[in-house]
């Protein structure tokens, strides 16, 4: 007897315009129990307030972020409570949405599995009239659904099966993780993958290009890459996001091995390859223990040309019955050198409390300072610094106040890597922002995780300038607008919220500091 595949999670087949929606889902029971869930789960020390979170399960990979009809919509991997016995193998879309890509409205779970076992990840692309979600039917291939309604509520899967079947293509060597885009009258599909190596055994990441007029038969035409040198042996190219940004474009990837990385080309559209001229990482360290995982990402809709991208960010501790949370949204520009901005994405202004300012002041060297009027566990922290001639300059946050827990922020200026050519002058380094979460808890079943360690250029006479995002297990840094580095944090104590500063080696000047706490996203 064929084992049956249908959901065994509540479906609902919604109106069509707005106002039937919204009243349909203000007594919805999935919603319902959604809310239940969160006001439970609410209570978990480590659940934050303002990064999103599945509201009664596990959550993975962030799919399909899009801008449809004024409003934001995150898609992802959730796991339904009546699958719990074995939740990999019914993962459904969930969904949520916001206006101003901060505060998050739940929806009922979006695309379910069945004809395929699973519902994997997938992106999505917006056109005129629907959006099409092409995403990864684990046992079958690839699939494509289709939505319109206000809300992308109710969706349509093309043919009922995969549009794209590994055995349906002998050249092609895996199918996984597609991404759309449409260029003229025909729609382009990347499937994850990796290629062998020709110098050892271990193989290297690849993303594969089909394309198709009807979204339902497809062709396979090569690997898409052409001179990626920015990657690690070992790597794939799975959750491939592939967008334009400026003038060139950008191909956002996951590394089962290494996390998520990007790479900057120009975009051949005879020869249908990305050319690579630079590239970069978005986390610096193996892909688990409270690392940033997999993105997804779309094009702002304000028309700047720059990207909006989420990360999901994985656990560092088990946490039952949830686990990761979503990264705040991120702005990604482009800059001179084909190289990478990033900023907060969304109004997450709005969260902020009273704020709290300590002015300017000398940090002397190697003198610890604890900032008395500023604590907590759920904050935004904005410090300009002018570090002088020290080593380096570290703020601490979530500490205990014997120092057992703290989280530590470094900033080391040119101790990176050389980042000039050979015989120019003078030599120049990168500097570096860290986030070293290795004394962050004292708890035993806390994965300890190697110290985030992102370069960034930092010109002369620059002043630091870092956005600190707390949010209760996780801690999100943003440097100049040109680097972030992301990672979970546990701390065991309940009085692990203090504030310090410190230079090393040489004094630094704060320039300023303010701080606020940080209201829930969920009204």
């Amino acid at each position: 007897m064929t084992e049956s595949r249908e959901s065994k999670c509540p479906h609902f087949t919604f109106g069509n315009t707005l106002e039937e929606q919204q009243a349909e889902l203000r007594e919805n029971e999935l919603l319902e129990r959604f809310a239940s869930s969160r006001a439970k789960l609410s209570a978990d020390r480590y659940r934050p307030q303002y990064h999103f979170v599945s509201p009664e399960s596990l959550l993975n990979d962030p799919n399909g972020l899009c801008f449809w009809q004024g409003k934001w919509h995150l898609f992802y991997q959730a796991f339904p409570q009546e699958h719990r016995e074995d939740p990999w193998r019914a993962v459904h879309w969930g969904h949520a949405v916001s206006e101003k890509l901060i505060h998050w409205q739940d929806l009922p779970y979006a695309i379910y599995p069945d004809p395929e076992r699973s519902c994997f990840s997938g992106s999505t692309l917006v056109e005129d009239d629907r959006v099409i979600a092409m995403y990864h039917g684990t046992e079958l291939g690839n699939m494509v659904a289709v939505s319109s309604d206000p809300l992308l509520l109710n969706w349509a899967k093309l043919t009922g099966d995969a549009v794209i079947k590994p055995d349906d293509f002998p050249d092609l060597p895996r199918v996984f993780d597609p991404c759309i885009w449409k260029q003229g009258d025909w729609y382009y599909s990347l499937s994850a993958g990796v290629l062998p190596n020709k110098h050892g055994p271990r193989e290297h990441r690849a993303d594969f290009l089909l394309r198709s007029r009807d979204l339902m038969k497809w062709e396979f035409l090569h690997d898409f890459l052409d001179g990626d040198r920015f990657g690690y042996v070992g790597d794939d190219g799975a959750c491939p996001y592939f967008w334009p940004i400026g003038d060139k474009h950008i191909l956002l990837h996951y590394s089962h091995m290494s996390g998520a990385h990007y790479l900057i080309g120009d975009y051949d559209t005879e020869a249908q390859k990305l050319l690579v001229t630079n590239g970069g990482d978005f986390t610096f360290g193996p892909t688990s223990y409270g690392s940033l995982h997999a993105p997804s990402a779309c094009p702002a809709p304000d028309g700047s040309g720059d990207i909006i991208c989420i990360f999901n960010v994985n656990t560092g501790k088990p946490t039952p019955p949830w686990n990761q949370v979503m990264s705040l949204p991120r702005r990604l520009s482009l800059l001179v050198g084909d190289r990478l901005a990033q900023e907060p994405a969304g109004d997450v202004e709005s969260l902020r409390g009273e704020r709290i300012r300590i002015g300017a002041m000398t940090l002397e060297a190697n003198e610890e300072i604890v900032l008395d009027t500023i604590s907590g566990d759920c904050m935004e922290i904005e410090v300009e610094l002018d570090p002088m001639s020290a080593q380096f300059v570290e703020l601490n946050v979530l500490r205990s106040p014997g120092r057992e827990e703290f989280t530590r922020i470094a900033f080391y200026r040119n101790r990176g890597f050389r980042i000039t050519n050979h015989g120019e002058q003078p030599v120049r380094h990168n500097s570096i922002i860290s986030l070293d979460t290795t004394n962050s808890s004292e708890l035993p079943d806390v994965a300890i995780r190697l110290p985030e360690n992102g370069p960034f250029e930092l010109s002369e006479g620059e002043s630091v300038k870092l956005r600190v995002f707390i949010d209760r297990s996780i801690v999100e840094v943003f440097a100049n607008g040109r680097q972030c580095v992301a990672a979970r944090v546990y701390p065991g104590r309940d009085d692990s919220t203090g504030i310090s500063i410190r230079a090393r080696g040489s004094k630094a000047k704060l320039l300023r500091l303010d701080a606020w706490q940080m209201r829930t996203i969920y009204r």
